[in-house]
């Protein structure tokens, strides 16, 4: 690793938890008037996926931090163009492989150069592809475009999961390159436009080096992060560990140490500038939140093991199919394996850290149910039976 500067500023595992929260969002008073597209610069990426339960987590991160935003709202300011009057409606965001697949702020465009870089000069492929498919279907979006991979010609050659057909995996390829790019979806499918009409000109170059790039994104890291390790820093962005330790010294974060850590951390300098105060947030998070999504980072803040479920056999669940975490006071006090069933949102698996936090737990259910348009609560199962009965108590007096 690079040698640094040796840390001056000490801080407490309380203190960087609470660090940790005010950078995600989750402790003090949200900015409601800068709304999700506030969140997701924030954030710097918010991570997309196929599972749907209450919602899909890219609807569920600003839920978590603003509470009961519409969700037509939410989709309209990922997807939705908007313009002043003086100026072409724009892009706000685009999506990209960042810590996966990622909604990313528009302007963050140039500094994923050295990742086209990459895959234009490194390809790595699973699926074998003619080269005329690529440059037909490249000429079919500059010719009709914005497309779907259906209108492509179909996703799929069958119905498993993973066999793309060849048009499907000629437009990801092109997404990669940076040829094509997507800053729309109708429902769930990604729109494919070229990059050279839809990505504002300004921003539409690949100019920057390597190192500017990794600059802007550790930096992106470390801001969103509040306080990390390299490991941490690095996973954010998915970027390799060497790549951080080339620019970090110049990324603007600042050297600490953190109580209990055990290994060196970088702050950004907001995030030391004042204490961080203010309400805690009572919600359920998103397996795929950024302020969880990293196991070992999870464990070392919160003390919770954290692992989604959803891809392991029924009978070696622990905690359900999609169980999320629920966050209260600042900590992780508990899980709660969410379904629908018509107005009903059914907790099939609820894990309360004890008795104190039963009201936290019962909160985040009522809130959430009232934000997908549910009337009702119903617990099947919880793991500590002695709670199950001061729970129901709770539920029935919040939704009373």
């Amino acid at each position: 690793m690079t040698t640094l500067p040796r840390p001056t500023i000490d801080l407490s595992a309380d203190e960087a938890r609470r660090i940790v929260l005010r950078a995600q969002g989750f402790l003090g008073a949200p900015d409601r008037r800068a709304g999700v597209r506030g969140i997701l610069r924030g954030l710097g990426a918010i991570q997309l996926d196929t599972i749907s339960v209450l919602a899909r987590s890219h609807e569920l991160i600003p839920y978590a931090r603003l509470g009961a935003v519409g969700r037509r709202t939410v989709h309209d300011a990922y997807w939705t163009a908007a313009g002043d009057g003086a100026a072409p409606a724009g892009p706000h965001a685009f999506e990209y492989w960042a810590h996966a697949a990622c909604i990313l702020p528009i302007e963050e465009w140039p500094h994923f150069a050295f990742r086209r870089r990459a895959y234009r000069n490194r390809p790595h492929w699973n699926h074998e592809l003619p080269d005329e498919v690529y440059e037909q279907v490249v000429k079919q979006v500059r010719a009709e475009g914005p497309l779907t991979a259906t209108e492509l010609g179909g996703a799929k050659r069958t119905s498993e999961w993973w066999d793309w057909s060849g048009a499907k995996v000629a437009v990801e390829r092109a997404l990669m390159y940076g040829e094509v790019v997507c800053v729309q979806r109708r429902g769930w499918k990604r729109v494919y436009d070229l990059a050279e009409r839809a990505v504002p000109r300004e921003l539409l170059h690949d100019d920057l080096d390597d190192a500017e790039c990794l600059r802007r994104l550790v930096g992106l890291a470390g801001r969103a992060l509040g306080v990390g390790t390299r490991a941490d820093i690095a996973d954010y962005y998915r970027l390799k560990g060497e790549q951080v330790d080339a620019v970090i010294a110049d990324s603007g974060l600042v050297p600490v140490r953190v109580e209990g850590w055990g290994r060196p951390a970088w702050a950004h300098p907001e995030a030391l500038a004042t204490p961080p105060r203010g309400r805690h947030r009572t919600t359920l998070l998103s397996p795929f939140d950024s302020l969880i999504w990293e196991r070992a980072r999870t464990e070392r803040i919160f003390g919770f093991t954290h692992r989604l479920e959803a891809y392991v056999p029924r009978h070696k669940r622990v905690h359900g199919y999609y169980a999320m975490p629920v966050l209260a006071g600042g900590r992780l006090v508990g899980r709660v394996d969410p379904a629908r069933a018509g107005r009903t949102l059914v907790a099939r698996q609820v894990t309360v850290d004890g008795i104190k936090a039963v009201p936290a737990v019962a909160r985040a259910l009522v809130e959430a149910a009232s934000w997908v348009d549910c009337t009702d609560v119903r617990v099947e199962r919880v793991d500590a039976p002695e709670l199950r009965a001061p729970l129901e108590r709770e539920l029935a007096r919040l939704s009373a």
